[in-house]
């Protein structure tokens, strides 16, 4: 997105109920693409290239798709669109209904190319007098090569058109030709400040010839040949691409990807592919397209398309954090094992940037450029710059373990793996204060600080993993000559240790007049009780700890020391149904369009003109893994109410499910709603996704036993 983009939206949005203006929003829509090149096609036609994150090129910014009777042209985002995916992949299907007959596009995004697929059928329902060779598809593409709308040129050949700033290369080109080719300046000075936005494409100016050759913007004429015409665009880079090898590779995609078969066969190499078996089989599939859609080659992810990146209301989505990208290895991981989803190549190539990514100090920065694991603009990296801790987010590291941890049991292979647990052990450690609880810092929400009740789980989680799965690891894979404390030879057992020290401290933020934990403690000591949504993370931390067993640990926190390192006791598992309880009934909203959890009370952000808080994604889908996760706590018991957890993660699911009134018809979980039904910021949101994943393999493979109960209440 250009700032003459953002502008022209703030112009035709300005005042809008539930949209802010200055944003390109992607609530609407699907995305083509897998490891690379991401490629948003509006429901009305527009394509845009959202992948910058990914690849480091910025590519088409804006489009548009006509079709063309003589000097008559209808642009297609104009008239009745209907749009699916075909098949399981991300080969995406939109039918336009025009006056001139019926517009069906095949659009694919496969590595840095783009094919668009046209065929017209004019058939026989009153459009018989328009001679099929009377029409052609128009293009209008507007490319920003290096990121940049100005300081660029074109270069001009018979089937294809390359734009060109320094080092990004981007093509154009038609199967079938150009039957006419001209140029267009971006918005001029005077259209940018006049109060009214600007329709593009213009007319042809006469008096700008340096229009056709000084700028990114391109207006093509393509035949119909056979009633079909196809486009592709590609991005390339001068120095890994030749020119002649761009245009061979174009020439290469037009001869093999010349049906819907075909594309749609190409589209299927970019996202796993789902057994029959499986439960729930349309959610798993959409879950994986959207992961593989987020994901750089790296295996790195961004957390949703930037639909914001100007930053005019938010901080920016198209980054990776650790908190988020790890949680969703875990649950991908998880998933995989009780599913059998042959993602062992995500699992390996997570495991090996967040090894490349760690810091001296045992931790991981706010967030990276997904495509490099380079440092990316951020707010929260303290530890870089050697500030307090408030300005860190401890619990990534957390969430970073956590995933390691159970990919070395799970016999994930990455180079320096143990080195760097080991190191994040430490660097654990050094964000734990005496009491047994992690340090002030900032929370997953990243718009406060404290001592929060979600980051203290992550701790508990991370140190529980490691004791779990940390045989072998020993305190000289530290570097002697490090800024990192010394730790004991016997670090699963110290890592039990410091689990105990954090679950005996959790008592510390207990709130029995609400009968949950607090949200957090301030940093001015007072305890802030409030109901928060990632406090439902104690669930599967507790299943963490529980895990390693009933020996018993001495306390060295907070507690009183009779914890028994693994063994949750019947108190604590009292205050967890309790916590879980409380925290879903007192977040849940409804209105008549929607159902689901929001974020925390009191929350205010991005609620427009809405007085109430807004339901979010996450929030609804980590409400229905934590009755999952308590519920097979419950049942390792034989605890009756296990079957009540079983009901409500299944209730909660279904809003986050296809069909449910979170989940858009696209199958997309976006970030948030407003209460009159409208999808709200990033979109798709990779983070639920991943959840909803987990939950719906975690209920299949450990609870089946309640399915039947569940299916008789409903």
């Amino acid at each position: 997105m250009q700032l003459r983009d953002a502008l022209d939206d703030y112009k035709r949005n300005t005042g809008h109920a539930t949209r802010f203006p200055g944003e390109r929003r992607t609530v609407t829509g699907r995305f083509s693409g897998g490891e690379g090149r991401l490629v948003h096609v509006d429901a009305g036609g527009e394509i845009r290239d959202f992948g910058y994150p990914l690849t480091g090129q910025t590519g088409l910014v804006r489009s548009r798709l006509g079709l063309a009777v003589g000097d008559e042209v209808t642009w297609l985002d104009e008239v009745a669109t209907r749009q699916r995916y075909v098949g399981d992949a991300t080969l995406i299907e939109t039918v336009h209904e025009t006056g001139h007959g019926t517009v069906t596009r095949h659009d694919a995004t496969l590595g840095d190319a783009h094919l668009t697929r046209a065929t017209i059928d004019v058939g026989d329902d009153g459009h018989a007098n328009v001679d099929p060779a009377d029409l052609s598809l128009v293009v209008y593409a507007r490319f920003a090569p290096d990121g940049r709308d100005d300081r660029v040129g074109q270069l001009r050949y018979d089937d294809a058109v390359e734009v060109y700033h320094a080092d990004e290369r981007d093509f154009l080109a038609s199967d079938t030709g150009f039957a006419d080719l001209r140029g267009q300046l971006p918005a001029t000075f005077p259209e940018l400040i006049d109060d009214a936005p600007t329709d593009l494409p213009r007319d042809r100016a006469s008096d700008r010839y340096e229009e056709e050759r000084l700028s990114g913007e391109v207006i093509a004429d393509v035949p119909f040949e056979g009633g079909v015409a196809t486009v592709a665009s590609l991005l390339t880079d001068r120095e890994e691409t030749t020119r002649e090898a761009a245009r061979d590779r174009l020439d290469e995609l037009f001869e093999s990807l010349d049906d819907p078969d075909a594309l749609a066969a190409a589209a299927g190499e970019t996202t796993p592919s789902v057994p029959e078996s499986v439960p729930a089989r349309e959610s798993i599939v959409a879950d994986l397209r959207v992961l593989s859609l987020l994901s750089a080659e790296s295996g790195l992810r961004i957390a949703g398309p930037d639909f914001d990146p100007f930053y005019a209301t938010s901080g920016g989505y198209g980054y990776t954090w650790f908190r988020d990208d790890a949680e969703i290895s875990t649950f991908a991981l998880d998933a995989d094992d009780r599913l059998g989803l042959g993602l062992d190549d995500w699992h390996a190539r997570s495991a090996e940037m967040y090894v490349a990514t760690q810091r001296p100090d045992g931790s991981w920065p706010h967030r990276v450029w997904p495509r490099n694991g380079a440092l990316a603009p951020g707010w929260a990296n303290a530890r870089i710059e050697d500030g307090p801790d408030v300005d860190y987010q401890a619990d990534q590291t957390g969430s970073v373990i956590a995933y390691l941890a159970q990919a070395r049991a799970a016999g994930v292979d990455a180079e320096g793996l143990d080195r760097t647990l080991v190191a994040a052990l430490a660097g654990l450690d050094e964000t734990l204060e005496d009491d047994g609880r992690p340090v002030v810092c900032q929370n997953a929400w990243e718009d406060s600080a404290g001592r929060f009740a979600h980051t203290t789980a992550t701790f508990l989680e991370a140190y529980s993993e490691l004791a779990l799965h940390g045989e072998g690891l020993g305190a000289s894979d530290i570097d002697p000559d490090g800024d990192l404390d010394p730790l004991p030879d016997d670090l699963a057992g110290h890592a039990r240790d410091q689990a105990a020290r954090v679950y005996d401290a959790l008592d510390d933020l207990w709130v029995p007049e609400r009968g949950c934990y607090a949200l957090r403690e301030t940093p001015e000591g007072a305890i802030d009780d409030r109901l928060d949504s990632s406090t439902l993370s104690l669930a599967s931390a507790h299943r963490s700890f529980d895990a390693l067993g009933g020996d018993e640990v001495a306390g060295d926190g907070a507690g009183d020391g009779t914890a028994e390192a693994g063994a949750v006791d019947a108190e604590r598992l009292d205050r967890l149904v309790s916590h879980v309880e409380t925290v879903v009934d007192g977040l849940a909203h409804e209105s008549d369009e929607i159902a689901g959890l929001i974020r925390y009370e009191g929350d205010g952000w991005r609620r427009a003109g809405q007085r109430s808080e807004k339901v979010w994604t996450v929030s609804t889908a980590w409400g229905a893994n934590a009755c999952a996760e308590l519920a097979v706590l419950l049942a390792d018991r034989d605890d009756p109410r296990a079957a009540e957890m079983v009901e409500r993660a299944r209730e909660l699911l279904a809003h986050v499910s296809p069909g449910g009134t979170l989940c858009e018809p696209t199958s997309y979980l976006p970030e948030q709603f407003f209460d009159d039904g409208t999808p709200d910021s990033a979109t798709p949101l990779g983070w639920p996704h991943a959840i909803r994943l987990a939950t719906v393999a975690l209920l299949d493979d450990e609870l089946p036993q309640f399915a039947d109960r569940v299916a008789a209440d409903d």
